[in-house]
């Protein structure tokens, strides 16, 4: 990732040659723009955000696993964990917000809805306060 992939003022970032290798945009937070501003002030990257071993070349793949591990060791996480977890629990963690699911489709680059779909049977946390629109009709004495 590029500096200018980073678009703070519409809380986006573009990701070049994501799964599947594809190009889309994703979301962009505040906290995680304060924190990698805090990262640009201290490191000063020249072009990539992430830069490997010299600044003309970004993180390799392989880096980023390590470094996730040992974020797993530190935090106490036994289970086998991958980078890709990331990807379903942003992406559950939408759906159980109530984002629609044409929307987390297109912010994880899935041609198909059927693919974004998978994400429907992890999360059913809400189901049981669903109300039926019979009960909610009949609380309401329209029937």
């Amino acid at each position: 990732m590029t500096l200018s992939d980073l678009q703070p003022d519409r809380k986006l970032i573009r990701i070049r040659q994501g799964k599947g290798k594809k190009d889309r945009y994703t979301l962009l937070s505040d906290k995680a723009m304060e924190v990698i501003n805090q990262y640009i002030t201290y490191y000063e990257p020249q072009k990539w955000l992430f830069s490997g071993e010299d600044q003309e070349t970004h993180i390799s793949e392989r880096t980023v696993q390590v470094v996730f591990k040992k974020a797993l060791e530190k935090a106490g996480i036994k289970k086998d964990l991958s980078v890709h977890c990331l990807r379903h629990s942003f992406a559950t963690h939408l759906l159980e917000s109530g984002t629609d699911l044409r929307y987390i489709q297109e912010l994880l680059g899935h041609k198909s809805s059927k693919t974004t779909e998978i994400y429907t049977h992890v999360s059913n946390k809400d189901l049981a306060r669903i109300q039926s629109p019979l009960d909610s009709m009949w609380k309401n004495d329209r029937i």
